[in-house]
């Protein structure tokens, strides 16, 4: 599963008959960069659920509050990890 979402890569071993991983460069902002598909899915399901509840019971407005913050999320999101990729950007440079 690490692998599918981009956490881990495989890597080689001289001599060893074991796989070996190791975290990828960048994986954290990786994982969450593709989690917009997510969220807007989430998004999507939301919009559905509303339907389905009737527009004034407390489960729509519950799920109304869960739509408007994957809302916020998905526009939000993008704009965070550009945020983080910069402020991380001169440790990478040092190698670190």
């Amino acid at each position: 599963m690490l692998s599918t979402v981009g956490l881990i890569e495989r890597v080689p071993a001289p001599g060893s008959r074991r796989e070996h991983y190791r975290l990828r460069e960048g994986a954290w902002a990786t994982l969450m960069s593709t989690q917009n598909g997510l969220i807007q899915a989430m998004f999507e399901a939301d919009e559905q659920g509303i339907a389905a509840a009737g527009h004034d019971s407390l489960a729509a407005r519950r799920l109304e509050e869960m739509r408007d913050f994957y809302g916020f999320m998905f526009r939000e999101l993008p704009a965070l990890v550009d945020r983080w990729r910069a402020e991380r950007a001169p440790r990478r440079a040092q190698g670190r």
